[in-house]
């Protein structure tokens, strides 16, 4: 496959645009505002229950407890997936059916009240798995379709792309729920908001189906016709025994696990802080959001640029350092200026810190391997087990203390952590130590 190809790379970043939208209007600000003001209740107390199949549970613990499933369903599925496809040459088949099967269930939130909570909390599991379980195979392409050299700055224009995307979307959508008589609903009306979930699941697959026309199917070239869940879970053992001998690689895993534990802690939960701690209004936490979106694609071309003058590691510290801050800085804020500055700041590593992670993670991958997704799959798997582990620390620890700025000190912790694993990595700069790993991974495989 030709690399560096300019028609790849950018149908490669199109899909960056097609799903991001979900993370954006999905995850972080519609739809659970949207779900909040449907599930809340007139209480005595200060916590909403709703009726789960029966059960008596508080809508918000529902609500972290279906993420937390749809994160560890992909994490224990994900190397199996990725291991057939690498051996069964499906690679895009696999992308596009999570694309499709999340973009399906965004769709399938236009239907969800509280009448309809079980049904609509089943969309937003399914939704969420199609999200994690696409960027697998997304993910996979990169060492496939851009050179070493070029892997920072493609991987940032991928997610600029996507941060670009999203907002324009939102922004739709928050014109439509803001004006809804303009549009020709009823004043307070709940359609624009359920129509805006209608939307990101059309765009997601108009702007993926974009994405599929130029993406290569992949690279491997083995036979099909022999028992691909076999040969997926023979894939895995392979890679697993290939991990042995690139202790680097194993490293930053355990570095990326930690400060990614709270780098997506604070993206899941920023606008709950605001809410919770600082009492800001729904329109305020929105455009926070939006803020962190729009810097983030600055952040993503800085730190790419950086990494080129200094390197991945050095760029990557720096970042730490600043989000080590930002935890600490957290714990005292006072306003929605504090807040504001806060997220200005956040929005800047934000897009840094995943793209580089990313690009980074593909410079320790052996060079001209095959298998890249079930890689990936380790990279991923370590992504959302983070994700699990530092939201659930994060609500733990406010839980025993009583307040949320107790545990932005945790999030310190664990970036401080990353900080430390990161600096016994030793990346790559140059293509002959990247051949000597290949040479190390094979003769641990062999």
């Amino acid at each position: 496959m030709e690399k560096n190809n300019k028609k790849i790379i950018n149908a490669w970043c199109t899909y960056d645009w097609a799903n991001s939208v979900y993370s954006l209007v999905i995850t972080s600000t519609i739809f659970p505002i949207y779900y909040n003001a449907v599930t809340s209740t007139p209480a005595t107390d200060d916590k909403d229950y709703v009726n789960f199949f029966g059960f008596e549970i508080v809508n918000t613990v529902l609500y972290s407890y279906s993420l937390s499933f749809s994160f560890l369903i992909i994490a224990l599925i994900s190397p199996l997936l990725s291991g057939i496809a690498d051996y069964s040459h499906r690679k895009k088949d696999f992308l596009k059916f999570f694309a499709w099967m999340g973009a399906i269930a965004c769709m399938g939130l236009y239907f969800f009240d509280k009448e309809t909570l079980e049904f609509g909390i089943f969309c937003m599991i399914l939704g969420s798995m199609g999200y994690a379980g696409s960027l697998i195979f997304y993910d996979a392409y990169l060492p496939e379709i851009a050179t070493p050299d070029k892997y920072d700055i493609v991987s940032a224009k991928g997610y600029s792309m996507g941060y670009i995307g999203g907002v324009i979307l939102m922004v739709i959508n928050l014109v439509m729920i803001q004006m809804p008589t303009f549009f020709g609903f009823p004043e307070n009306s709940t359609e624009p908001v359920k129509l805006s979930f209608l939307m990101v699941g059309v765009w997601w697959i108009v702007f993926s189906i974009l994405s599929f026309r130029n993406l290569p199917s992949g690279v491997s070239a083995k036979d099909r016709e022999e028992n691909i869940l076999k040969k997926g879970y023979l894939e895995i053992i392979k890679v697993l025994k290939s991990l042995k001998g690139l202790s680097i690689l194993k490293l930053f895993l355990i570095s990326f696990f930690f400060y990614n534990m709270g780098v997506q802690t604070v993206m899941y939960l920023a606008a709950t802080f605001g809410e919770k701690e600082l009492h800001l209004p729904a329109g305020q936490l929105m455009a926070t959001i939006l803020i962190i979106q729009l810097v983030g694609i600055l952040g993503s071309y800085t730190f790419a640029f950086l990494s080129k003058k200094k390197g991945n590691k050095f760029s990557l510290l720096i970042m730490l350092l600043i989000w080590i801050a930002v935890c600490i800085g957290a714990y005292f804020i006072l306003n929605a200026q504090h807040f504001f500055f806060l997220a200005f700041i956040v929005g800047l590593v934000m897009g840094g810190i995943q793209s580089l992670s990313r690009a980074t993670y593909s410079k320790l991958i052996p060079e001209n391997t095959i298998d890249t997704a079930s890689y990936f799959s380790f990279y991923n798997v370590t992504f959302y087990l983070s994700v699990v582990c530092g939201t659930f620390a994060y609500g733990l620890i406010e839980q025993i203390t009583g307040s949320m700025r107790n545990s932005t000190f945790v999030l310190a912790v664990f970036f401080a952590i990353g900080l430390g694993f990161l600096l016994l990595v030793k990346i790559p700069l140059h293509k002959g130590y990247k051949k000597k790993v290949a040479l190390g991974a094979l003769e641990v495989i062999e």
